[in-house]
């Protein structure tokens, strides 16, 4: 049994790797497929798969990008969210802030820096015609720190998934002003290059199971109930989500890139454009 370490985040998107591996199917190809979540996101993630933590990882397109231009020995193998994905962005429920352009000039609270909530801020402030040097940040690691962060008025305003914060919406503690749609597809199936290089056939193997389940995933019988009973989740808010979401078997592709790299550098967030062979599985 060939042992194949994992992450991601704890949301949605990620139930048919768990699906997967709940009914079976990597073990029957001889693998042991282990998944970790990380709820401190992409910029954590970045770091697992430079210092070899993990062997993949589905994680934000503009994250990987800007960390493997870094330096980070990682190639993206595949899409695994074709769409866009749908940034919420959040004051505290008692904020005097009520629409974006209130946000001018506050502070932004983010995972850490090279996540996605970091990235994110400079595309709205791009958006919005914001000075991008003036951008203030408030590193809180994940979701329950950003709570914290809005709630105590440490940082002004956050940016996260809006399915995933909807519950928080809700309930009141978060007020949504407004939505940030990312201009590329959002998941990546990203590995280090030393496990592509080194386990092609045990590569393969993942790659036919996931896109098999991917592809057949809207049609599983009452999908929606069971993201919504697993995830918190209301049905109509799953129902809306995954009316918006597909799921993608083929590599990212180069115009996408393109954009993506070129719009990180145009925000200063990269130094330069490397070749798609560079970023490429």
């Amino acid at each position: 049994m060939k042992t194949v370490k994992i992450i991601g985040v704890p949301e949605h998107f990620n139930l048919p790797w768990h699906l997967a591996i709940e009914e079976g199917a990597f073990k029957e190809r001889g693998i042991e497929l282990i998944w970790t979540d990380i709820p401190e996101g992409t910029g954590k993630m970045c770091q697992m798969l430079s210092e070899q933590e993990t062997d993949l990882a589905i994680i934000l397109t503009e994250g990987i990008v800007k960390s493997i231009t870094e330096g980070n020995q990682s190639k993206i193998i595949q899409e695994y969210i074709a769409s866009p994905l749908l940034w919420g962005i959040h004051v505290a429920k008692k904020s005097k802030y009520n629409t974006i352009s209130d946000l001018i000039g506050t502070k932004a609270a983010i995972s850490r820096y090279g996540s996605g909530s970091h990235l994110m801020a400079y595309v709205l402030a791009k958006n919005e015609g914001w000075d991008l040097d003036k951008l203030d940040f408030e590193v809180i690691n994940n979701l329950d720190g950003a709570v914290q962060a809005l709630t105590d008025g440490v940082a002004d305003y956050f940016m996260w998934e809006h399915f995933t914060t909807k519950p928080l919406v809700d309930k009141g503690i978060f007020r949504r002003v407004g939505d940030c749609p990312t201009p590329w597809p959002c998941f990546m199936l990203v590995g280090t290059q030393q496990f592509i290089s080194e386990h092609q056939g045990t590569l393969n193997h993942i790659l036919e199971i996931i896109n098999l389940y991917t592809e057949e995933f809207k049609s599983i019988p009452s999908i929606d109930r069971t993201l919504a009973n697993r995830y918190g989740q209301k049905l109509e808010d799953i129902q809306e989500w995954m009316a918006i979401t597909k799921w993608s078997q083929q590599q990212l592709p180069i115009t996408s890139l393109d954009n993506i790299q070129d719009t990180l550098l145009s925000l200063n967030l990269i130094g330069a454009k490397l070749p798609s062979k560079d970023l490429l599985f």
